[in-house]
């Protein structure tokens, strides 16, 4: 009805875009198509977008207005390669360029952007910069603010690749200000978060990820009803408020994600969804459901590790845990895979005692801190470093490493990090013989924990490491130092001093008192 077009086309102005959606969805001239196109995209309804971006095309072609036909279908083209249907974008973006021909307008470089990205996505980095920045110059030309958004998009991430991350980044801050200050419509805003929020994933720049996503949440609440992020876009998002502790939100980001992942059928990236619901579980201490959903998302595609293996860890099962990461090294396809591995790797490592694979471990990850050098990388790089140094008994190098680490976590205001951080300066500490600054560092990281309900964590039971608590379990258990050794492939003397280092961090004297305090925290034998 008239009332209802002008009402939806009221509401599509004004950013309202849930009544925007319900009151067009009858329309039938091709620029209110359009404007529902818009609307159900950014109420999470990217098939009924695409529907309306087809209805437009045709209605388009009908008026003989070819070149509007062609924008339009090259928005199609894009809603059908981000919802995962390569075919049949393949199909329409030769059906615009037929129908382009030679004219010289900024459909061209809409036209010329998807076959850009498809480039960068088979990895022909040069190529495809080549392709954006002729992209860009089309848009330059006809001073498309969209346009010069994509391009800048493309053109980042490709520079990305080649490994001039520095110059590639410029491009993505770029466009942070084109975007909040209005310059480029809410889909592509929504589509360069997105993507955008990815790559800086890739490269580990969690602080830059994570001053985008606070600009555009101001951005989105302005906006009724906006849903503008995908499903994959959710989970960057949960792993974000994961990080700054903020976890309850991020399980809520993560369920949504899995939701839109799985509607109307599950996608690839649902696994990505899984393994961080079951990341969540597990620092939350619920080890039972986090291997559950482990195994959910090994099943969806997404590998589970190395959150498996340390839910392995924490249950004592260290030789199990040490198995699974060293497959997982061996087999991760890219060098990114790879890199997510290498602090659990070297953790694990630690805690079976191969001490040489752990310091092989830290050097990778130390390359890797170097090459793309950002806080994030760094911090982790420092902490297992430290880790190490603690291990081969260098505990003041250790303690410097410590001190580097905690001050790039807080940097990221990164409460849960921070928190370990401090337990490891307390086992430093008390391997110095400061053991009133390790008792303030234990009380301190205690706390923190709390706060976030970090229950269950391995590291928090009296500030034993994964070692010791291989040990009290054991001795919970009734056996002797000689059958612990045997257990643990280790020598009794070793057993020795962490036994009496259990002793000192539980504040006990005797080998029932720990066995008391064992079964008190839920650290007795086969207890998960």
């Amino acid at each position: 009805m008239p009332a209802d077009l002008t009402r939806g086309r009221r509401a599509y102005h004004r950013h309202d875009w849930s009544t925007a959606y319900d009151a067009l969805k009858h329309a039938e001239k091709p620029e209110d198509l359009d404007m529902l196109a818009v609307a159900a995209l950014l109420v999470g309804r990217e098939e009924d977008a695409g529907n309306a971006l087809q209805r437009a095309h045709n209605a388009y072609l009908k008026r003989g207005e070819v070149v509007r036909a062609a924008r339009s279908a090259g928005y199609l083209v894009m809603n059908l390669m981000l919802r995962g249907e390569h075919a049949q974008a393949a199909g329409w973006l030769a059906r615009c360029r037929r129908l382009i021909g030679q004219r010289d307008c900024v459909e061209v470089g809409y036209l010329t952007y998807p076959a850009a990205l498809q480039t960068l996505m088979r990895g022909d980095v040069e190529r495809s910069s080549e392709m954006f920045e002729h992209v860009l110059e089309i848009a330059d030309r006809f001073g498309d603010a969209d346009l010069q958004a994509m391009g800048r998009l493309g053109r980042g991430s490709s520079l990305i690749g080649m490994g001039e991350v520095e110059a590639g980044v410029a491009y993505f801050d770029e466009n942070m200000v084109a975007i909040t200050s209005g310059e480029v419509s809410p889909v592509v805003a929504g589509i360069v978060y997105c993507a955008i929020i990815d790559s800086c994933r890739e490269i580990y720049d969690l602080k830059r990820a994570r001053e985008w996503t606070s600009a555009l949440d101001r951005w989105c609440e302005s906006q009724p009803g906006m849903v503008a992020f995908r499903g994959n876009c959710l989970v960057y998002r949960s792993e974000i408020l994961q990080l700054q502790g903020d976890w309850s939100q991020a399980m809520a980001e993560a369920d949504k994600a899995l939701i839109r992942l799985s509607t109307p059928h599950r996608q690839p990236a649902a696994g990505e969804a899984l393994y961080q619901l079951a990341e969540m579980h597990r620092l939350r201490g619920d080890l039972a459901r986090a291997e559950a959903t482990y195994r959910q998302a090994n099943d969806a595609g997404r590998s589970p590790q190395p959150g498996l293996a340390l839910v392995r860890l924490a249950t004592g099962q260290t030789e199990a845990a040490a198995t699974a990461l060293r497959r997982a090294l061996d087999e991760a396809p890219d060098p990114a895979s790879r890199w997510r591995l290498l602090p659990a790797f070297v953790e694990v490592m630690i805690a079976v005692g191969d001490l040489a694979a752990g310091r092989d471990a830290v050097t990778e990850l130390n390359a890797v801190a170097e090459k793309f050098a950002t806080p994030y990388l760094r911090a982790r790089a420092a902490y297992a470093d430290a880790s190490a140094l603690l291990a081969e008994g260098n505990a003041p190098d250790a303690l410097r490493a410590m001190r580097a680490a905690i001050a790039l976590w807080r940097e990221l205001d990164a409460p849960y990090e921070v928190a370990k951080t401090r337990v490891l300066i307390a086992e430093a500490c008390e391997a110095l013989g400061n053991r009133d600054a390790a008792a303030m560092e234990r009380v301190a990281a205690r706390k923190a924990l709390a706060r976030l309900g970090a229950a269950g964590a391995p590291s928090m039971a009296g500030g034993l490491s994964a070692r010791e608590l291989e040990v009290i379990r054991l001795l919970a258990a009734g056996k002797s130092n000689r059958a612990i050794a045997a257990s643990l492939f280790i020598s009794e003397g070793t057993v020795a001093r962490h036994v009496s280092n259990i002793f000192t961090k539980l504040g006990v004297s005797t080998r029932a008192a720990a066995t008391a305090y064992a079964y008190e925290h839920g650290l007795q034998p086969g207890r998960t």
